[in-house]
């Protein structure tokens, strides 16, 4: 091996390194995981190629934050802001549901925990760093212009120094405090409508034996069982569709209606955005066995379910999530053990 290969093959693995962090920051950034992943790889092709222009006044790590910062920046430059749902229209009663899709760059995005969360030894730093991917932060997050957005991120995500980031942003101190409080201003008034949920890392008691009473009653579609779960405010989405729901009894009233052809699924536990999920598989008529539906994100506060979303796009989010797109066995093997 010649010492140009040594050397690129070093700089390769010292890049990779921080490969997770920084999609983690560019996903906070920008709200999809597909653009996060895009941004990251622009990132590393641009430090590799001026790797020579590389001074070291800055560690590595600064570098590679402020190479991203920038392909985020431009990313961004059009204004567009990922949204859930329930930050674009009012919710809708069941008697007047509609599953009217909109296009995917409108959708804030589920991204797998191991692509976005660095593997730490405090478990305190690990419940932190759960909380910022969460999806009401998420959506708390795109409500920011990009520049506040990557302050509050930088400042109270990562906890970076003020004069840190000022040198990233080529700002100054009191431009970065200013954009700070700013921001934090808009998240306060968003958590006035609405709390983040409330998910202990990792899970009480409690909530699992919540999620384990959900598994069931969803596998065997007992509504009963399943109001019991929800909290009477409790939401309902399903991205791509702009339909959302309120309420057990419209959410229940929608799973046997609408959504009756979920009768009869099987979930397999995910971990995405910090919070428990399941990928959903329906039962399939013409191959047999089960096909995916949903990548599903629960919520949970006080004992109850608050809000379970419904990722639909499977095609698109189950190899994300390295599931199969295929799961073999009966359906009528799990309708006659119900």
């Amino acid at each position: 091996m010649t010492d140009s290969t040594a050397t690129t093959t070093d700089l390769d693995i010292r890049l990779e390194k921080h490969r997770t962090e920084l999609t983690g920051y560019c996903y906070r950034m920008l709200g999809s995981s597909f653009e996060a992943e895009d941004a990251v790889q622009d990132t590393m092709v641009r430090a590799w190629r001026s790797y020579d222009k590389f001074e070291g006044r800055s560690s590595l790590r600064s570098w590679l934050y402020r190479i991203a910062t920038n392909v985020c920046l431009d990313m961004l430059t059009a204004g567009n802001k990922r949204a859930r749902p329930m930050d674009l229209t009012e919710s809708t009663p069941l008697a007047q549901a509609a599953l009217s899709p909109r296009p995917d760059h409108t959708w804030l995005e589920p991204m797998p925990d191991n692509r976005i969360l660095p593997t730490v030894e405090d478990p305190a730093d690990a419940a932190v760093a759960k909380e910022t991917v969460r999806l009401a932060f998420m959506a708390a997050l795109q409500q920011l212009p990009p520049k506040q957005r990557a302050v509050l991120i930088l400042r109270e995500v990562l906890a970076w120094k003020a004069s840190e980031v000022a040198e990233l942003l080529d700002t100054s101190v009191a431009s970065v405090n200013s954009a700070l409080q700013r921001a934090r201003a808009t998240l306060a008034e968003r958590e006035e409508h609405g709390a983040d949920a409330a998910v202990s890392d990792p899970l009480d008691e409690e909530q699992q034996k919540l999620l384990e009473r959900y598994v069931k009653a969803f596998e065997g579609y007992d509504m009963t069982a399943l109001t019991a779960l929800l909290h009477e405010d409790a939401i309902m989405t399903m991205p791509p569709f702009d339909l959302w729901l309120t309420g057990h009894d419209d959410i229940t009233g929608f799973m046997t209606t609408l959504g009756s052809a979920c009768e009869g699924s099987r979930l397999l536990p995910v971990q995405v955005n910090g919070l428990p999920g399941f990928a959903q598989y329906k039962p399939d008529p013409e191959k047999g066995g089960y096909s995916p539906w949903a990548v599903q994100v629960l919520e949970i506060s006080d004992g109850r379910l608050t809000g379970f979303h419904f990722f639909l796009d499977t095609q698109r989010w189950f190899p994300r999530f390295d599931l199969p797109l295929h799961l073999e066995g009966e359906a009528d093997e799990v309708k006659e053990g119900r």
